[in-house]
């Protein structure tokens, strides 16, 4: 069923667990999700990022096709706009069926950042729609994002009071894109973090978390987890398998669908890492 991803991520946070957020590229990607939802009876978030909006040559065909999917499923299933960098896409988020989207101006100086992200607040709350946005920066992801660099939660709860977004995307020591899980993130500024900001947080970079250290990012405060590479990995780990197996095969119904299934065991043990077991939330001191 279509949700949305103020819904998912309300349960997640009264419920002291974490809501696990896709970033999908094609409609096998986004079938993978639905499945892994609906064997493990966890909810998720189908993310459409901009690069994802850049390589379809615009949002209106998948952004259809996912929500339709989630629709028709027996999954709690939001669709979400993911890394919006500009305007134009902005104002496509409720036409093309998303409930939420993140808005991304973190390349911009910090004060133009926190003027843009206002503004996109302001005019996506009009419209009922749930925005998540970024202080700081979240290595990988461009000049902007430098590994190393961590959030301040004094700045973070300004920033937050000063937009007025529903959700924010917090540096903690996860990287974009990374093709191995070693990331080390810091629980103590996690911790921190979740005390001094009102609103949800959102951890980006997560493929690079082991599962253990995902239940522990969830029961310091992190709510919506944010996974893409991982699914790549796995798609394109069996599309390799199939055809290395198979030289002559042309028919793309073949790998696509052993890479379907490979993206799909992935995703759900995905959902149950961050469902977490109990994921109860853990107190730490505030320094």
């Amino acid at each position: 069923m279509l949700s949305t991803t103020a819904e998912l991520v309300a349960a997640a946070r009264e419920s002291g667990t974490g809501v696990a957020a896709f970033n999908v590229i094609t409609l096998e990607h986004a079938e993978a999700v639905a499945t892994a939802a609906e064997r493990t009876g966890l909810p998720a978030i189908l993310q459409i990022s901009h690069n994802a909006v850049r390589y379809h040559g615009g949002v209106t065909p998948l952004a259809a096709a996912v929500a339709a999917l989630a629709a028709d499923s027996t999954a709690r299933l939001s669709l979400h706009l993911d890394h919006v960098e500009d305007l134009a896409l902005l104002h496509r988020t409720a036409d093309c069926g998303a409930s939420s989207v993140m808005f991304d101006a973190s390349r911009l100086p910090d004060d133009e950042n926190l003027a843009a992200t206002r503004a996109a607040a302001a005019w996506a709350h009009a419209r009922g729609l749930f925005v998540e946005a970024e202080l700081g920066e979240i290595g990988g992801k461009g000049s902007a994002h430098t590994p190393g660099v961590r959030t301040d939660p004094a700045q973070a709860a300004a920033f937050a009071a000063a937009t007025g977004v529903d959700a924010l995307a917090v540096a903690v020591g996860s990287s974009h894109a990374m093709l191995s899980r070693t990331a080390r993130i810091d629980l103590g500024l996690i911790a921190r973090l979740r005390d001094a900001v009102p609103v949800p947080l959102v951890l980006h970079g997560s493929s690079g978390i082991p599962h253990t250290a995902l239940r522990d990012a969830v029961g310091h405060g992190m709510t919506k987890i944010n996974i893409g590479t991982l699914l790549n990995i796995a798609f394109t780990g069996a599309v390799r398998r199939v055809l290395g197996e198979n030289p002559a095969l042309v028919d793309p119904r073949r790998y696509l669908a052993s890479a379907r299934e490979a993206t799909a065991t992935a995703v759900a043990e995905c959902l149950r890492a961050v469902a977490g077991e109990a994921a109860h939330r853990v107190k730490e001191p505030t320094t």
